[in-house]
């Protein structure tokens, strides 16, 4: 039974929009898919060993991914290290080690729930071990970017996964607006 895995952002969980929105669709119109979004610690030590169990209680299955922002990061990592299949990225983080240095020492809350982070020079250092500076499996992805993300500058993603199947909409934001009218695309990529 193929699974998809849903990585969520920094500071995000599997209460997104995104990560909802994905997760009902897929039970209406693919109930034989397997559907999982760990709530994962913003911390990447933390993360790194959250995502390495989720994906060995699928060990044997064919397991693809989303991941959204930072989640983009974790797919890729884990595409180009071969624990995935395939994965779609949404407005994907390239090099979060250089964008996150903004929040050490600086106690920062998850939009979904009570709790808190303090990163440290660590936590960037544990990103820029697991940052994958090439893409070497091109056809493994497809990552969908919006110009107007407030967050991110899409055109270090166009940069970074030259080569790759990619879709820029003009305008957006990180959220990535529409995102559910891509769903059928999303589960056919993920699942052909």
């Amino acid at each position: 039974m193929p699974v998809i895995i849903y990585i969520h952002g920094f500071l995000s969980s599997p209460l997104s929009i995104k990560a909802q929105a994905t997760q009902k669709w897929l039970a209406e119109h693919y109930p034989d898919v397997t559907y999982t979004c760990p709530q994962l610690s913003s911390y990447p030590c933390e993360a790194k060993k959250q995502l390495q169990e989720a994906l060995t209680e699928y060990s044997g299955q064919e397991i693809t991914a989303i991941g959204s922002s930072l989640g983009g990061f974790w797919a890729t990592h884990l595409c180009e290290a071969q624990h995935i299949k395939k994965a779609v990225l949404i407005n994907p983080a390239v090099s979060p080690q250089t964008r996150l240095p903004e929040y050490i020492d600086q106690p920062v809350q998850s939009y979904y729930s009570e709790d808190v982070y303090t990163l440290s020079q660590k936590d960037m250092d544990d990103l820029t071990a697991l940052d994958t500076k090439s893409i070497q499996a091109k056809d493994k992805y497809w990552v969908m970017l919006q110009t107007g993300d407030e967050t991110l500058d899409y055109r270090q993603a166009v940069e970074k996964y030259a080569g790759c199947r990619q879709l820029v909409e003009e305008g957006g934001n990180h959220s990535f607006e529409g995102y559910d009218r891509w769903l059928p695309e999303v589960a056919a990529f993920l699942l052909e």
